[in-house]
């Protein structure tokens, strides 16, 4: 079976690295499973780059530019949407060709239009479209965040300057996918059972096939021991304390919650006093604004950026806890990651992240936009110390790259046949 994968990029990104990972656990399985990109980074031959840097920089800028353009020239929006207005020609290359299944992914800025996804659809070849946020469901934004307007008609939207035009831009591609659906034949996976949901109640996928199949994690890896000569990144941390690590590509991003993460640990101080003598907090990722870390009154660490798996293993294996205070996750990747590794998530979950939490069983839920609920979860992680092992197999069992993969073939058979 030959599968093509189609994303952004084979390293840049979330859903780059997961969709890499899902490539990876196919050709475990046995599959032929390519990827191709329109930003390559790896040096993996069964990764392809579909064109030049000229004609995706042309693609890139072009979209960017008639966003920034409808949207009144406004800054602060211009990345949390996006139109597949335009894109690069991807139905012709060889590996979309002689695909028996393609598998389309992130495809934004630059990679897919609406209109080459309509091509690919009209190849004659089952096409899967992995959902690894909310894009495909509404008119243009990534994350609808409290907004529901996807279940009628996008239009009015809070990502438009203004926000007061029913006839927008989201308006405008809301239409654009409607045609773009009633035409082809796509089977949807979304990787949670809460991005299923919110599909579900929208009016433009609520009649469209969709599977619920989870990121593929390398969860062994994350399990292996690390080596006892601790990464240069993490020297500085301190051996006889209980970690709670949090992190993200940039951590005061405001989606991340990282207000509600300090209100939190601060809490865990005023709270429960003894305890936290025992802990620190560890923050990895990028900071824009360095002074909100003045603000946390728990001993704390921020090492930076972590681009190293090996380096992030040897944390989650120092740490006791991985916390997330994000307003939405699709999944949640740093919770299964060091869940694997052995570590009590606690983390605010109405959203995908119920996915990986049985509340107080292998980890906490804490009440949403509840600072106080997270410090109480905090608590109880590093009072109970649930058994690491079992942390570990309740992974295994869901997100493990074999589970996954397994999955992923049953469903690429089921629609060849």
């Amino acid at each position: 079976m030959k599968v093509t994968l189609i994303n952004h990029s084979d390293t840049l990104g979330g859903a780059s690295v997961v969709t890499y990972r899902l490539m990876q656990a196919l050709q475990q399985e046995g599959v032929d499973a390519r990827l191709l990109v329109l930003m390559k980074s790896s040096d993996d031959d069964k990764v392809e780059q579909v064109c030049s840097r000229r004609r995706r920089n042309v693609a890139f800028f072009t979209e960017r530019i008639n966003i920034f353009l409808r949207n009144g020239f406004s800054k602060p929006n211009l990345f949390k949407i996006s139109t597949a207005s335009h894109g690069v020609s991807v139905a012709s290359h060889p590996l979309v060709k002689n695909a028996d299944v393609i598998v389309i992914n992130w495809i934004n800025q630059g990679m897919m239009s609406l209109d080459e996804i309509e091509a690919v659809t009209q190849m004659g070849k089952p096409v899967v479209w992995i959902m690894h946020d909310m894009w495909c469901l509404t008119g243009v934004c990534h994350h609808a965040l409290e907004c529901d307007r996807y279940k009628q008609q996008c239009g009015n939207c809070q990502f438009i300057r203004g926000g007061s035009v029913n006839n927008d831009l989201s308006h405008a591609t809301w239409l654009r996918k409607r045609n773009l659906y009633e035409k082809s034949n796509i089977h949807f996976v979304a990787v949670s059972q809460w991005l299923a949901d919110k599909a579900r109640e929208s009016q433009l996928l609520h009649d469209a096939n969709i599977s619920v199949i989870h990121h593929a994690f390398p969860v062994e890896f994350y399990k292996t021991q690390p080596s006892s000569q601790v990464p240069s990144q993490l020297l500085s941390l301190p051996q006889n304390h209980k970690l709670i690590v949090m992190g993200a590509a940039r951590l005061d991003d405001p989606i991340k919650g990282f207000d509600y993460a300090i209100e939190a640990v601060n809490t865990f101080v005023e709270r429960y006093p003894e305890k936290a003598k025992e802990c620190q907090l560890v923050l990895f990722g990028d900071i824009r604004d360095a002074s909100l870390l003045e603000k946390i009154k728990l001993k704390y660490s921020h090492i930076g950026r972590v681009n190293d798996q090996k380096t992030l293993r040897h944390l989650y294996a120092m740490a006791s806890v991985v916390l997330s205070t994000s307003h939405y996750e699709t999944l949640g990747a740093t919770l299964i990651e060091g869940q694997a590794a052995g570590c009590v998530p606690v983390a605010f979950a109405h959203d995908g992240r119920k996915d990986i939490i049985d509340h107080k069983i292998n980890g906490y839920i804490a009440s949403y936009k509840s600072p106080q609920s997270i410090a109480d979860g905090i608590a109880w992680a590093i009072e109970t110390s649930p058994d690491r092992e079992m942390l570990h197999r309740s992974v295994h069992d869901r997100f493990a790259s074999q589970v996954i993969a397994q999955k992923y073939i049953k469903l690429f058979q089921s629609l060849i046949s």
